[in-house]
């Protein structure tokens, strides 16, 4: 059969094209080597930052510092009260120095709580405010998965877009040689091969569309965290090596017992402790409450001139905590089932970031093999069958429908390897947070757990 094109006007013209494609190619690619040594949005700076400019980290430190305050607040003696009145006054004539008993008096009570209660109450403040420090690690591990996460978003749509941008030449090209080839009469063109071209190309323009409103969704995103104008930065162009990474396998017994390290975990801890308190106070409300009190009592002088002695009082009161059954015994047994909620919360936390934690590895592993199966074999074989298939065109051996297909099919393989190690890169992120506090965890890079 005849070759595609066998004019020589025909060649020259299409020649020319080739090479003003060649040039408008390079220039693109000149233009964004440039772009890529323009300063870069990476992935340590975007945690740095957004950490730095949370404001539910200084509202943790703050309550903590309240409750300490009220810790202290807690520990100390309830004011005294003091008592001004009149005592004994005559109705008849409310002459003060009419009988001997009237007085101007001015007292004062002190109450000391039950037992250790006062103790006790600021203990419980104490470690209240000793979940603090693990809110706020928790916090920051939290932070770390969600703008990685966030991040790899703009990673993957980026990535895509130059991608298609660099592969849409291709396509023209494809075009063009369908519409010399049908424009010189060559033996097997065809109208229709122009048309798939020309729509195949539009829908490279309705990808790139999509892939534009998603990425300009993600640094909106991102930019709740580190700041409209700086998320406009282009993302680095490889990931991070501790996302690239494998992390060891989480499913032995010792690794499970490590688990109690998370942040989480030992907000859960603290809590319980907290809750142990609580069943230590209610124990004192079985033990009477007392209180201290003093009066000093003015008299005035006698109708006849004689000074009366004035009069000091001072007495111990108590209260008979007898009828517990509604009240003492009803709240001792309230605080015991709270502590024990609160044992049981810790077993379903450790339990959840275990069953997590292995979701998380498995889902790592299975995506190895996928993202092995499409570097090793299946993005080779999709590229040898697009060269060959493109070959046999030019020959006039093939059909243009299947030169298109096959760029096609290989250019989706390599966006879906791309949403692969991006899905990868999140489930590295997301078992790093679910791990936090394991000696693999403290020692990643993207660990910011410390205060």
């Amino acid at each position: 059969m005849p070759s595609r094109i066998t004019r020589n006007g025909d060649l020259a013209l299409l020649t020319l094209s080739r090479f003003m494609k060649f040039a408008v190619f390079g220039t693109l690619v000149f233009t964004s080597t440039l772009s890529w040594a323009e300063p870069k949005l990476d992935l340590a700076g975007v945690i740095d930052s957004a950490i730095e400019n949370d404001p539910w980290l200084s509202q943790s430190v703050r309550m903590q510092e309240a409750l300490l305050e009220e810790s202290i607040s807690e520990g100390a003696l309830p004011d005294p009260r003091i008592n001004i009145g009149a005592a004994n006054l005559p109705v008849d004539t409310f002459d003060t120095g009419q009988e001997a008993m009237t007085q101007a008096t001015i007292g004062i009570t002190q109450r000391f709580p039950r037992g250790d209660s006062r103790q006790l109450a600021s203990e419980k403040k104490a470690r209240l405010a000793e979940v603090q420090p693990f809110r706020r690690e928790n916090r920051r591990a939290q932070v770390v998965e969600t703008v990685t996460h966030l991040w790899l978003d703009i990673w993957r749509a980026q990535q895509s877009i130059h991608l298609i941008e660099g592969n849409r030449g291709l396509f023209e090209q494809l075009s063009e040689v369908a519409e010399a080839g049908y424009t010189s009469a060559s033996a097997g063109s065809r109208q229709q091969d122009i048309i798939r071209s020309s729509l195949e190309l539009i829908r490279l323009d309705d990808r790139l569309t999509a892939l534009h409103a998603q990425l300009a969704t993600s640094r909106e995103t991102l930019g709740e965290w580190i700041g409209a104008e700086r998320v406009q930065t282009p993302v680095s162009k490889e990931l991070p090596d501790e996302l690239q990474s494998t992390p060891r396998n989480w499913r032995s017994e010792t690794d499970t017992e490590a688990l109690v390290r998370h942040p989480s975990v030992r907000i859960t801890e603290q809590l319980i402790d907290a809750r142990a308190v609580d069943v230590d106070l209610a124990r004192q409300a079985y033990k009477p409450e007392w209180s201290v009190s003093a009066q000093y009592g003015y008299r005035d002088r006698a109708p006849n001139g004689e000074d009366r002695a004035d009069l000091f009082s001072v007495g111990i009161g108590f209260d008979l905590p007898l009828f517990t059954g509604n009240r003492q015994d009803r709240r001792l047994n309230a605080t015991s089932a709270r502590l024990e909620a609160a044992r049981s919360e810790r077993v379903l936390k450790t339990r959840e970031l275990q069953a997590k934690a292995r979701a998380a590895m498995a889902r790592i592993e299975k995506l190895d093999e996928r993202i092995g199966l499409y570097r090793q074999s299946l993005l080779p074989q999709m590229e040898e069958q697009a060269s060959a298939a493109l070959t046999a065109y030019d020959n006039d051996d093939g059909d243009f429908s299947e030169a298109v297909r096959a760029r096609i099919d290989e250019l989706n393989a390599q966006v879906e390897l791309i949403h692969l190690e991006a899905d990868r890169a999140k489930a590295v992120a997301s078992f790093r947070y679910l791990t936090a506090g394991s000696p693999e965890s403290s020692s990643s890079l993207l660990n910011r757990s410390q205060d």
